[in-house]
């Protein structure tokens, strides 16, 4: 990941947010700071356990399956 790209995805979705409240439609996001930092959990806790390697089969084994 660079910051190119993440310049240009925010840009997007200013944009499309912006698009959104525009003509008057729901965004297909949480509606508050609380529902976007669980999305932000779920995207740190997928990045951090990718990154020590965990796998399912690690979990079965520490939960004695």
């Amino acid at each position: 990941m660079n910051a190119t790209q993440v310049v240009l995805a925010t840009l997007t979705g200013f944009t499309v947010g912006a698009l959104f409240k525009f003509v008057e439609i729901p965004i297909p996001a949480p509606p508050n700071l609380a529902g976007i930092m669980g999305i932000v959990g779920i995207f740190v806790g997928f990045q951090v356990m990718s990154e020590l390697g965990v796998t399912i089969d690690d979990l079965f084994t520490a939960l004695g399956l």
